[in-house]
C-alpha cells in the first residue's frame, strides 16, 4: 500500500426540480455545484482511524479492530454528529469487503451546513473515496456507492435519506444537470445554459429542528399512500383522489413535480428561462400547499426573491427550513447573503 497522503472532494447539490420524488421512484434534476467536502487521508501506523473536522475544531478516534456500531441511544461512547459520518463510512466499507486502513483524515467543507445543499452527501462521497483510495482499493461503481452513502444517512444518521444526493455528487457536469429516474436508476445530462440569467440559492435562516422527523414523516405518508392504492410505488399511481388527507394531497404533489421535471427539461432544451421560471414557482407551492415542508421563514425568503427579480423561486432540499432557489435575470441585484450557483464537475480524487 502507498504512504502518500490522498485528497478526494464530493460537491454538494442543487435539485433544480423534482422534491421529494426520489424516494417515490420518480424524476428529479439537480446539478453538483463547484462547493462542497474535501477529505484528506494520510496513513498511519496502527490500528486506528484518526479524524479531523477542521471547521468545527473537533477531533475523533476509534480503532479498526473494535466492532463499529451504529449509535444507539444511552450508549457509552456512540457516535454523535459528524463523527456518525466517519464511523458509518469505516463500518459499511467494511462490510463492502473494502476495509479501510488506519489513517488520519483531515474534513474540510465550504458548503453550508442544514441549508438544503447536501453537506450531507457531499461528506459521505468524500470520505468513501478518500478511505477507499488511501488502502489502494477501487471505490464501488456509482450507483453501488451511492447506496452504501445512503446506508450511512440511514442507520448511522437516522435520515431515510434515498439516492439522489449521492448520485448528484457522483454525476456531476460542468454546465449540465442530470436527469434521474430513480425507478430504473439511468441518468441522462442535460445541459443548464441559461445566458445570462442567474440561478442562485438564499438561506431562510430557518432552524431545521424539524427536518428530519418531518423527513421521515412525509416518506412513512407516501408509503401509506402506495398501500393504500395498491401499487409498488406512488410512480404508478394515477391520482390520490380517493385517499383521505392529508395522503392525497402528497399523491398530488408527486406525480405533478415528476411532470414538472420533463417539462424542466424542455425549457432548458429550449433555453426559456421563463418557462422554468413558471416551473420553479409551481413547485414551490405544490411543495408549500401539497407536501407542506415550507415554513414562514421559507416563504418570506420566497418572497425576497420575488421582489428582487425572480423569474421563479422555490424551497430546495428536505425542507422544513434551509435554502430557496431563485431564477434571476440579467442585471437583476441579488438579495443580500444570497450565493449564486452553477453547475460544476462530479466528485472525484484531487
Amino acid at each position: 500500500m502507498s504512504s502518500a497522503a490522498v485528497r478526494a472532494f464530493a460537491p454538494g447539490r442543487v435539485n433544480l426540480i423534482g422534491e421529494h420524488t426520489d424516494y417515490n421512484d420518480g424524476l428529479c434534476l439537480p446539478f453538483a455545484i463547484e462547493r462542497g467536502v474535501t477529505v484528506t487521508a494520510r496513513p498511519r501506523d496502527g490500528a486506528d482511524i484518526e479524524a479531523r473536522a477542521l471547521d468545527l475544531c473537533q477531533d475523533d478516534r476509534f480503532s479498526l479492530c473494535d466492532e463499529i456500531r451504529p449509535p444507539h441511544p444511552g450508549r457509552a461512547g456512540a457516535p454523535h454528529g459528524w463523527t456518525r459520518f466517519v464511523r458509518g463510512a469505516a463500518a459499511e466499507l467494511t462490510r463492502a469487503g473494502l476495509e479501510p486502513r488506519p489513517c488520519v483524515l483531515e474534513i474540510h467543507g465550504d458548503v453550508p451546513r442544514g441549508a438544503g445543499l447536501s453537506s450531507s452527501a457531499a461528506l459521505s462521497v468524500a470520505l468513501c473515496l478518500a478511505l477507499c483510495t488511501v488502502a489502494a482499493r477501487e471505490p464501488p461503481a456509482t450507483v453501488e456507492l451511492a447506496r452504501l452513502c445512503s446506508r450511512m444517512e440511514n442507520d448511522w444518521c437516522g435520515a431515510q435519506t434515498g439516492l439522489l444526493d449521492p448520485l448528484a455528487s457522483l454525476l456531476g457536469r460542468r454546465q449540465h444537470a442530470v436527469r434521474l429516474d430513480m425507478r430504473e436508476l439511468t441518468w441522462t445530462h442535460v445541459e443548464l445554459d441559461l445566458g445570462e440569467h442567474v440561478l442562485a440559492t438564499l438561506d431562510s435562516g430557518a432552524s431545521r429542528t424539524l427536518a428530519e422527523s418531518g423527513y421521515n414523516e412525509r416518506r412513512e405518508e407516501c408509503r401509506r399512500a402506495a398501500a393504500a392504492l395498491g401499487v409498488e410505488s406512488l410512480r404508478d399511481a394515477r391520482s390520490g383522489t380517493d385517499l383521505p388527507e392529508p395522503l392525497g394531497r402528497r399523491v398530488r404533489h408527486v406525480l405533478s413535480e415528476n411532470r414538472r421535471v420533463d417539462d424542466a427539461v424542455s425549457a432548458l432544451r429550449d433555453r426559456d428561462p421563463h418557462a422554468l421560471g413558471a416551473l420553479l414557482d409551481a413547485s414551490h407551492a405544490s411543495l408549500r400547499d401539497d407536501y407542506e415542508v415550507s415554513t414562514p421563514d421559507v416563504e418570506r425568503t420566497v418572497e425576497r426573491c420575488k421582489r428582487a427579480g425572480a423569474l421563479g423561486a422555490r424551497i430546495v432540499g428536505g425542507g422544513f427550513g434551509g435554502s430557496v432557489l431563485g431564477l434571476f435575470p440579467p442585471g437583476a441585484e441579488l438579495p443580500d447573503r444570497a450565493v449564486s450557483v452553477a453547475p460544476g464537475p462530479r466528485a472525484r480524487l484531487l
